[in-house]
Order: C-alpha cells, then sequence, then structure tokens
C-alpha cells in the first residue's frame, strides 16, 4: 500500500449532491477522527514520524495499552500504517488528508468565539 496523499478532487459546489453512501463514509471518518487521543496520537505521529508505541505513550504521558488500542482504529482506517523494525514496530501517517483535517480543524477551533 502506497502512501495516500489527497488526489485533486472539484470544488464542493460542484460536486453532485452528497449520497447516503458517501455521508456514510463520511461519518465514519469523523467519528474515527472526533476522539481527542486519537487527534492526540495523529499529532505526535506528524511531529515524530515513524515512533514507537511507547514513544508515542511517553510524549502522551499515557499508558502504552491505551496508544496501542486507539492506534488500531487508525490503522483499521488506512489513516497510519505500523512498520516492523527488527523487535519494533513504529506508526507513521499514510493519509495526508488526514493532515490536512488536523490542520483545517486546529485553525477552526483556534478561530472560534471564547
Amino acid at each position: 500500500m502506497s502512501e495516500n496523499w489527497c488526489t485533486p478532487k472539484p470544488k464542493l459546489t460542484e460536486r453532485p449532491l452528497l449520497d447516503t453512501e458517501n455521508a456514510e463514509g463520511l461519518s465514519e471518518t469523523f467519528k474515527i477522527l472526533s476522539n481527542g487521543t486519537r487527534l492526540r496520537i495523529l499529532h505526535t505521529l506528524l511531529r515524530t514520524p515513524n515512533a514507537s508505541v511507547s514513544e508515542v505513550a511517553e510524549q502522551l504521558e499515557m499508558k502504552p495499552q491505551a496508544i496501542s488500542n486507539q492506534l488500531q482504529r487508525l490503522i483499521d482506517k488506512d489513516i497510519v500504517r505500523s512498520i516492523r523494525e527488527g523487535n519494533f514496530i513504529r506508526y507513521r501517517i499514510v493519509d495526508n488528508c488526514v493532515v490536512s483535517l488536523l490542520d483545517r480543524g486546529w485553525c477552526l477551533t483556534e478561530d472560534l468565539p471564547k
């Protein structure tokens, strides 16, 4: 599987109306991303590509098992990939569309009135 880069798409105003199937897929993506721990993991992996579970856990001050469980959800959605290096398993973001969503979402959050 190669890295997933956002391919050029028509503007949202030029696309056909969102159908039920695509709406459900979009909803599932947002559900995966609507978890604070997973968002923190993604930001950690963006800042420290190829980090191990223990490295992510240390940075987030969480237990490795909790990180591992949330990483599996991101792997299942093809957002993150695991790579074996000897005895270590390292993780990296492979869907850069998610990086854009994280960036835009954080921007929006910071710009909202408090």
